[in-house]
């Protein structure tokens, strides 16, 4: 649905009602007084902006950010995708952020320690020139929206909490074009890079087996 002339208040709508088609219930609206279902930052917003109605504009980027809960579990994801036609350099922080996330979920196996998650996304992102998100990390998850550990994006392999078969876990890259510094609107929620720069964000909700990560948010 994203396209030039679309507001992200249609966006907001339409993940609503197909939540409700699937018998499941959004996780965003009203956490913490979060006013909408769907987390919608463009451009140099990181995380958490609000749905509204000012209509995209072509070379926009835009994080969409949705959770569920189903049968008593929680589902977390999220995507930025380009608006009509971006820039190159818009393009190249889109690719390497995903990038970045596949990569740390290949280290999401039994005996792994979280430190190896969290240095693959900061080795990977930084040698291409771009910056963590150092406020705002991944999680645990499961009958929660925010469970622990919590999972920064930077950090030293073969450290922190031993990976075991059976834990779930909400991986998500937050990278910034330029700086990692960011702030928190007046809003309380919506956060923005503080040079302005574009800022990206992939997740996925992935399940730690035995027989290797098991991504159980991918579509």
């Amino acid at each position: 649905m994203v396209r030039p002339g679309v507001t992200t208040f249609d966006l907001d709508q339409f993940a609503s009602s197909e939540a409700l088609k699937r018998n499941a219930k959004c996780a965003f609206l009203n956490y913490n007084n979060f006013p909408s279902s769907l987390c919608c930052s463009p451009n140099n917003q990181v995380v958490h902006g609000f749905p509204n109605k000012k209509p995209l504009e072509s070379g926009d980027i835009l994080s969409l950010d949705f959770g569920i809960v189903y049968d008593g579990f929680f589902g977390d994801s999220a995507i930025t995708v380009p608006v009509g036609v971006v820039s190159d350099a818009a393009n190249k922080l889109i690719t390497a952020t995903e990038a970045s996330l596949y990569a740390a979920i290949d280290m999401a196996v039994p005996d792994n320690r979280l430190g190896d998650i969290s240095s693959t996304v900061q080795r990977y992102v930084e040698s291409r020139g771009y910056s963590v998100v150092r406020d705002f990390v991944g999680h645990g998850i499961g009958k929660n929206l925010h469970e622990d550990p919590q999972i920064p994006n930077y950090g030293f392999p073969g450290k922190g909490v031993k990976l075991k078969s059976g834990m779930v876990l909400a991986i998500e890259p937050m990278i910034n074009e330029k700086s990692h510094e960011v702030e928190v609107l007046d809003d309380n929620w919506t956060v923005v890079t503080c040079d302005g720069g574009l800022s990206a964000h992939f997740e996925h909700t992935v399940a730690i087996t035995e027989n290797g990560p098991e991504i159980l948010t991918r579509i």
